[in-house]
């Protein structure tokens, strides 16, 4: 029983939440069920005893930031389900200021690809379909500051080829832009030249940009956003012939380096924003922080 309502309350999510959201809701709370279970405790309805007993036992393993979005996705299933809201207790609000106290203030953050690196991540690929579309897919994911969901997103209606020889596009909805108002964003010759390659390969009725290939063809479905991560990290292993340790390369850092090269090229912080879809200064301001540092070379 206790299943099925758990099931129910993420189905009340959908089109309320964006697919990615839901999907880390869930991990999120099987991540606490599951770690009920083992010590022999009802997960639900919430208690402060339970909630400070498990933020204790992530204090070494988890990050702070983690933790704390650990605790929204329980905290909204719990009230999915009907059960009354917790309010913390004093013993939870110390716990948890011990583990952040505890805890490095540096936030953990992928590193940028800049321009330079690009470059020769695109110049490494094989001659072959793979590298047709990864060279395209790493060219308009820096070109566009766009996140992996973004990317894998995107729809041939989306672009249009300029007469200079560029392209833009519209990003249609994001993690910032959960209603769908869209984002216009450009691509440089470069890309439009690397797509146009790729699009040559897709049959004409084709609808997503980026797909994956099986038995070198590509298939009429959206390519998943791990695959994009894996993309990005395979180049960067492959270029600089070392592997990143696994927080320093993510999804993110093609939007990250384009970013920062940005910022070392004189844009503002308002222009960096509306490029990449950001709408909090903490988090660019996060990422920009020491920029000449934080890039791979």
């Amino acid at each position: 029983m206790y299943k099925i309502n758990i099931s129910q309350a993420f189905q009340r999510l959908e089109g309320a939440y964006a697919p990615n959201t839901i999907k880390s809701y869930y991990a999120d709370v099987k991540h606490f069920v599951d770690w009920s279970v083992v010590i022999e405790v009802q997960p639900l309805p919430l208690s402060n005893t339970t909630l400070t007993r498990y933020i204790e036992s992530m204090q070494f393993t988890h990050r702070y930031a983690t933790i704390l979005r650990k605790l929204v996705a329980i905290k909204k299933v719990n009230e999915l389900l009907g059960y009354p809201q917790v309010e913390y207790s004093t013993e939870f609000h110390l716990t948890l200021r011990r583990i952040r106290r505890g805890q490095s203030a540096e936030r953990r953050q992928a590193r940028g690809i800049n321009r330079d690196l690009l470059m020769r991540m695109i110049n490494a690929q094989s001659d072959d379909l793979f590298g047709i579309r990864n060279r395209a897919l790493l060219s308009l994911g820096y070109d566009f500051l766009a996140r992996r969901s973004e990317l894998v997103a995107l729809k041939r209606d989306d672009i249009e080829f300029l007469g200079d020889g560029s392209l833009r596009a519209v990003i249609r909805r994001s993690k910032t832009d959960q209603f769908g108002r869209g984002r216009l964003v450009y691509g440089s010759t470069r890309s439009a030249e690397l797509l146009s390659a790729w699009l040559k390969h897709l049959s004409f009725d084709a609808t997503w940009i980026f797909c994956p290939i099986k038995r070198q063809t590509p298939k009429p479905e959206p390519l998943c956003c791990r695959s994009v991560s894996d993309i990005i990290k395979a180049a960067v292993i492959k270029t600089r012939g070392e592997r990143p340790r696994e927080y320093e390369i993510s999804g993110h850092s093609l939007r990250v380096g384009a970013a920062q090269d940005l910022l070392i090229s004189g844009h503002d912080l308002a222009a960096i924003m509306r490029a990449g879809g950001w709408t909090s200064v903490r988090v660019v301001s996060d990422y920009l922080r020491n920029a000449e540092h934080n890039i791979w070379a």
